[in-house]
């Protein structure tokens, strides 16, 4: 697999170690996504679990919260 880089205006093919930092860039990503799309989750499982203590609607709290 080639992959190709912008080096100051110049397009060239990455050196290896570019091509294995990217790579490990990448998956770095890939996790932050996972863990922010699982962050979010728990955030919202814990917002529902208020609302139904308190006998609210999603709506309704938005009414009356503004």
């Amino acid at each position: 697999m080639t992959m190709k880089t912008n080096d100051n205006g110049l397009d060239r093919e990455m050196t290896a170690t570019e091509v294995a930092e990217h790579l490990a860039w990448a998956k770095t990503v890939e996790a932050q996504n996972v863990l922010d799309a699982d962050a979010q989750a728990v955030r919202q499982v814990a917002r529902q679990a208020v609302l139904d203590k308190l006998g609210l609607t999603q709506d309704e709290a938005q009414l009356l919260l503004g």
